[in-house]
């Protein structure tokens, strides 16, 4: 039983060309094509494919955007993500929306077939060389949390708490409310291991907080 492709991108000629190369194969099939996520939406209705091969940039809605409208109305389908951008990011986002692979186009026609094969069969497919970067992006990421888990607006908390402001006085400068800035507080205190305002006060002037 062949699997069956829906193939979703904006250029006709990029459609065109692999519909030629996915239909060379014994085991694919080219059941719809599309060239927009709205279009694709009601293609995939009517052809019910095993995998979508969607493009990322295109006019109007992108293909990351489109996304979970795509896999909210037809769950078990896999998503093969098709794209120029060879940014980790683009990579972390697509994984994040449901998105069962990530292949660039200047991929070799055999990549992409055998992406096709791997999703299918429910594996997860991206690049080596792509993998091997969102490795190290995620891994300095971490990196970076660990030195310093505080959030924008923890840090904020932190700063304020440190020049003596009480918890209603944050929670007015902040436009939050004292609830909200108590459970920040928490936080702070929490991540950094703190026990006391003396502790906060010698953390804050040890890492320059106060000279901002």
């Amino acid at each position: 039983m062949s699997i069956r492709v829906l193939i979703v991108d904006d250029h006709a000629v990029i459609r065109a060309g692999l519909g030629l190369l996915i239909d060379a194969e014994p085991d694919l099939e080219t059941v719809g094509q599309a060239g927009s996520v709205r279009d694709a939406i009601f293609e995939a209705r009517s052809t019910q494919p095993d995998v979508i091969l969607l493009d990322v940039m295109m006019p109007g809605e992108s293909g990351l955007d489109g996304l979970p409208k795509l896999l909210g109305e037809h769950p078990d389908v896999k998503v093969l993500v098709l794209s120029m951008e060879d940014d980790p990011r683009y990579v972390r986002e697509a994984f994040g929306k449901g998105a069962s692979g990530y292949v660039l186009k200047e991929a070799a026609d055999a990549e992409l077939v055998a992406a096709i094969r791997d999703v299918a069969a429910g594996g997860r497919y991206v690049h080596p060389e792509l993998g091997a970067r969102l490795i190290i992006a995620e891994t300095q990421a971490a990196e970076r949390a660990e030195q310093d888990p505080l959030s924008d607006r923890e840090h904020e908390v932190l700063t304020l708490l440190a020049r003596g402001f009480t918890n209603q006085e944050i929670a007015k400068q902040l436009f939050i409310s004292v609830r909200t800035a108590e459970t920040h507080r928490a936080h702070v205190m929490q991540k950094l291991r703190l026990a006391s305002r003396a502790e906060l006060v010698t953390y804050a002037i040890a890492n320059g907080l106060l000279d901002q």
